[in-house]
């Protein structure tokens, strides 16, 4: 009966540098009704050499090993264990919480909020895990971050392929100005507008005067 009892337990192996918390986190969880800590690792190379044949359901696994985040490299090699992966950390990083799930983990966790580590090992054993809400934030932030970096560097290269004189060509075509009233305004011959216009689309890359116009707008050129 016994034995009956200890298979029906959700397995969990520890990663974790700190022998203190790992004491404390393991004696929390054995503490737990339908846990059972199976193994524990201090470093890298130890959990590469256990966790393979270890039998866990979970891995906990805190990203900072050694002073280093070798947690986020050891995830990626863990995550074809057949055991699902939780990420642990001291800290909140966007960039982290981004390469963890990147890696391969289910779940990220602060650990100062150890009381709802037992709840997420349930929904991950039970393959129903749902982001923790703090990491849901940081990776939001983080995606709005790298977007925001992309749209710029995006708006920078339109902008190092135009002159000023194109701008201002584009300007007036999204005004609604024809190519003849353009010629006009800016003391220009018909065939030389015409011939920057087919030098904005060829650059651009699109095929009408008026989408390259919308494009000039929509990256803030005017």
């Amino acid at each position: 009966m016994a034995d009956q009892q200890a298979d029906s337990k959700i397995r969990i192996m520890l990663i974790e540098d700190d022998p203190d918390w790992r004491r404390g986190l393991a004696a929390y969880l054995n503490g737990q009704p339908d846990m059972q800590v199976i193994g524990e690792a201090d470093s890298a190379e130890t959990a590469l050499a256990v966790a393979p044949t270890a039998g866990a359901d979970i891995i906990l696994l805190d990203i900072m090993l050694t002073d280093s985040p070798d947690g986020l490299r050891l995830a990626s090699e863990l995550s074809g264990s057949g055991a699902q992966i939780i990420m642990l950390t001291s800290m909140e990083d966007r960039a982290f919480v981004v390469e963890a799930f990147r890696a391969g983990a289910v779940n990220y966790l602060v650990k100062s909020d150890f009381t709802a580590i037992p709840d997420a090992v349930r929904s991950a054993a039970a393959n129903r895990s749902s982001i923790d809400s703090s990491a849901a934030r940081l990776m939001l932030e983080e995606f709005r971050r790298l977007k925001k970096l992309e749209r710029e560097y995006e708006t920078d290269k339109f902008k190092r392929l135009l002159t000023p004189s194109e701008v201002q060509l584009l300007s007036m075509i999204h005004d609604g100005y024809s190519q003849t009233q353009i010629a006009e305004k800016s003391f220009l011959s018909l065939r030389t507008v015409k011939n920057h216009v087919n030098n904005i689309l060829r650059k651009i890359g699109v095929k009408s005067s008026k989408e390259a116009a919308q494009q000039a707008k929509d990256n803030e050129l005017f």
